[in-house]
């Protein structure tokens, strides 16, 4: 009996999460720009997925100085060459999986590093909350780019040096986020309760603390892809971050920067890819907040 009464309770609780799911994607699908949003996101991961099967990787990086600023369309450069005779096309291809990596990791890692500080000092409190906040304090006081170009600059530039820069700086970003919310559920009774029944802590933030806080941060990390693409760009364009002839959407502009006048298909394309990448993010986020916020009414 016990056995059949615990199917049936994990049986409702998967039905109240499939359902919960459910509503999220409905409410989802009613916001038109959120879908368009994802729609372009979907064709990015694609041609990310699929780009050596779209247009080969040696077109990024072989120079050929005869084929210099052939224009768009002209002998199969269907988005023209570059002042090394690379095709554009094939380096704004290839180099999507490098602006996508920068951008999905650096939140990624963020949000776990993150996740896990601003719930141990919202589960705690104390010394140990006012130890890891005012820590974190301190790093935020630093503009973000500057503290990207710091570390870059110390590291050295490659795209690991650029990824962990970005970690950095992501990190007390979302240890604030999920602070607020554990401060909002550690006292409630289920917690108390858990405690009361001998679970470790570790279990207790796993289980009931964080997933309290998933819905903040899908948003905030939605959002933040975009603008860390945009940022891990601006890095590249410096000349900090990822270098050639490694295709990458913010080298591809450094260098075309000073061709821009008489060619400016060089920085028209690669400009495009780091907008619609990063518009398409935040017409998700925009999406997904709306979806996840339980007052919002049809």
């Amino acid at each position: 009996m016990a056995e059949v009464s615990l199917s049936g309770i994990d049986l409702k609780k998967k039905l109240r999460k499939k359902g919960r799911a459910g509503e999220i994607w409905r409410r989802f699908k009613k916001n038109k720009t959120a879908m368009v949003g994802l729609f372009i996101f979907v064709l990015i991961v694609l041609v990310v997925l699929f780009a050596d099967l779209i247009i080969s990787y040696n077109l990024a990086i072989t120079q050929k100085i005869a084929d210099r600023f052939i224009a768009p369309g002209v002998k199969g450069h269907i988005f023209g060459t570059d002042n090394f005779g690379r095709d554009i096309m094939a380096r704004i291809v290839h180099g999507s999986r490098n602006s996508l990596l920068v951008g999905i990791g650096a939140v990624t890692c963020g949000i776990i590093i993150g996740g896990l500080l601003g719930a141990i000092s919202g589960f705690y409190g104390g010394f140990i909350d006012s130890a890891i906040v005012r820590t974190l304090d301190t790093v935020m006081c630093i503009p973000l780019m500057l503290l990207v170009l710091s570390i870059v600059a110390a590291l050295g530039a490659s795209l690991v040096n650029v990824l962990i820069a970005m970690m950095i700086a992501n990190v007390p970003h979302y240890t604030r986020i999920v602070r607020a919310a554990v401060l909002s559920v550690v006292g409630q009774d289920y917690i108390e309760a858990a405690r009361a029944c001998g679970t470790p802590d570790f279990l207790i933030i796993i289980t009931h603390v964080i997933p309290n806080a998933i819905g903040p941060i899908i948003v905030q990390a939605t959002m933040a892809v975009g603008t860390m693409i945009i940022n891990a760009a601006g890095i590249s364009f410096l000349g900090m971050g990822i270098q050639p002839p490694t295709p990458e959407w913010g080298a591809m502009l450094n260098e075309a920067k000073n061709y821009m006048l008489n060619y400016p298909y060089t920085v028209i394309f690669p400009g495009l890819s780091i907008g619609l990448t990063a518009l398409s993010l935040n017409l998700m986020g925009d999406g997904l907040r709306d979806a996840l916020d339980p007052k919002l009414k049809d």
